[in-house]
């Protein structure tokens, strides 16, 4: 009885995580009619932190920070400029280049996930790692091409790759988050005060301070509170209650939800290569998943 109630409390989070996360793309294009990508992160970073920092004074755990080691310490701020950058980019991509694109690009991260894994994991490399990783760089490849090698579309080339590098960083970021053994409530509240130092930084240097308009702080506060900040206690809560590989493939519902609502809203022009790269990506993901079940069970 107890493990069939841990499902449905798990199958909860993994749903709430999914609705969440599915919004983030729509929110950020609404919110960045007004603001640049710098503003925007600074915004919903400190947004998230403040949040956080609620959570964990009500937990009574806000006072253990001040007993974490340099060490710790140093790297829960690296963690939180590769969280940081992630977002900066992926926002950036969102502002200036199709979503549906964007939206692909940034669903690399299991891919690069299982590359990382294998350099900073020691994790030894199988044909099925080595599948997965050639469909989900196909799909990638077919978006940015739109179908056709030989007529590469540059408009909006290099912001791809840009948010590609951001979703490199969130992938190093997941994989170095696991050495991390502090309190979840307070690791995530550090990783978005660095956020709002790491972005402050960035308006001052390459954009400037400006206060949003009303409508601007209904996006950056859902976003802020819910769409990151609350998501990311909702997922770990969701991996304690099921087991990760019943987890990781609904995740990948995600990009669907999130093109749908792109089309919907934005009236984002449909390529039908769109949705072969997009299904691409997440047979990626699924496989990856799948594959490392297996190993867990040999």
């Amino acid at each position: 009885m107890t493990n069939f109630n841990n499902t449905h409390t798990g199958a909860f989070y993994v749903a709430a995580c999914i609705i969440l996360w599915s919004l983030i793309p729509s929110f950020a294009k609404f919110a960045q009619n007004t603001l640049d990508q710098h503003q925007y992160m600074f915004y919903s970073s400190t947004v998230s932190f403040i949040t956080l920092l609620c959570i964990s004074i009500y937990q009574k755990k806000a006072g253990e920070v001040f007993s974490y080691s340099i060490k710790t310490l140093s790297l829960l701020l690296l963690l939180g400029f590769l969280n940081f950058l992630y977002y900066l980019l992926l926002y950036l991509g969102y502002k200036e280049a199709n979503g549906l694109e964007v939206l692909v690009i940034q669903y690399l991260w299991p891919i690069f996930i299982v590359v990382l894994s294998l350099i900073l994991l020691k994790e030894k490399l199988s044909k099925n790692k080595v599948l997965s990783v050639l469909i989900g760089f196909t799909g990638v490849t077919i978006v940015i091409t739109k179908g056709n090698i030989h007529q590469l579309d540059f408009s909006n080339l290099n912001i791809l790759l840009i948010v590609m590098i951001g979703t490199f960083s969130f992938a190093l970021f997941s994989v170095l988050s696991k050495t991390i053994k502090v309190n979840l409530t307070n690791s995530v509240m550090i990783y978005f005060l660095a956020a709002s130092i790491y972005s402050y930084i960035s308006i001052n240097t390459f954009s400037r301070m400006t206060f949003p308009l009303p409508n601007d702080w209904i996006s950056i506060i859902i976003n802020g509170v819910f769409l990151n900040g609350i998501s990311y206690l909702f997922w770990i809560k969701a991996l304690k209650q099921m087991d990760a590989s019943q987890v990781a493939p609904y995740i990948f519902i995600t990009p669907i939800i999130s093109a749908s609502l792109l089309i919907l809203i934005f009236n984002e022009p449909i390529l039908p290569v769109y949705y072969i790269g997009l299904i691409l990506v997440i047979i990626s993901g699924i496989l990856n998943t799948k594959f490392s079940r297996h190993r867990r069970q040999q």
